[in-house]
């Protein structure tokens, strides 16, 4: 196989600088955290780049590449540091629920809810959403940008209200104190920080996971 005509600049990895084959690069930024990193047709965009820093380099003349294969790799760099991601867990459906919050980069965890038993998924993701964003406004980080890997807690949110076919029981009632408690804050307080979609299918499982699947 012929040398590769490619530079991939590695901003953010083990070894950070310009690589000359995609074997090099990827073994820097494979399961590293935040990894920067993109690809370059000649050396002296690369270098630019490299000096220049990911936030700051984005020339007109850096354009992808049509059909290549590479260009897919990159996708990590759309990943905004600056932010938290949250994400739930339940053993059944229903069955025991937990869900957390960690810094995205980091993987910190910033707090760790349950488990409480009888409860969905769905629930534990709106529960950390909310969760999540009076923890920012107490905090008054509304720069934080919150990933979350679930459409039905970003819509139940936005609705303001948890729209589970769950039925109360005893043994859910605390559940159910959370909804009520997270409703009634979305009643009374604007949503300041802006919550984006993770994107699985080229970001893989989000940074809040449990590791269960």
């Amino acid at each position: 196989m012929g040398k590769s005509s490619k530079f991939y600049v590695v901003w953010e990895g083990r070894q950070p600088g310009i690589y000359q084959t995609w074997a090099e690069a990827k073994a820097q930024i494979d399961s590293h955290p935040g990894a920067r990193y993109k690809s370059f047709e000649t050396m002296s965009l690369a270098e630019l780049a490299y000096k220049s820093g990911p936030p700051a380099f984005s020339p007109k003349s850096a354009q992808k590449s049509k059909g290549s294969s590479s260009s897919s790799l990159f996708e990590k760099e759309k990943i905004i540091a600056n932010s938290i991601a949250v994400d739930a867990a339940c053993s059944g459906n229903p069955g025991d629920m937990e869900y957390r919050c960690v810094e995205t980069i980091s993987k910190k965890e910033i707090f760790h809810q349950g488990p409480f038993p009888d409860g969905t998924n769905n629930i534990g993701e709106f529960l950390a959403l909310v969760h999540a964003l009076a923890l920012l406004e107490k905090k008054e980080r509304f720069d934080l940008i919150i990933y979350t890997d679930s459409v039905t807690a970003m819509g139940w949110v936005k609705k303001g209200k948890a729209n589970t076919k769950l039925e109360k029981t005893k043994r859910n009632a605390p559940i159910f104190d959370l909804i009520e408690r997270a409703e009634q804050w979305l009643k009374t307080h604007a949503v300041k920080n802006k919550i984006v979609k993770w994107d699985t299918v080229n970001w893989g499982e989000i940074p809040a996971d449990f590791g269960r699947k």
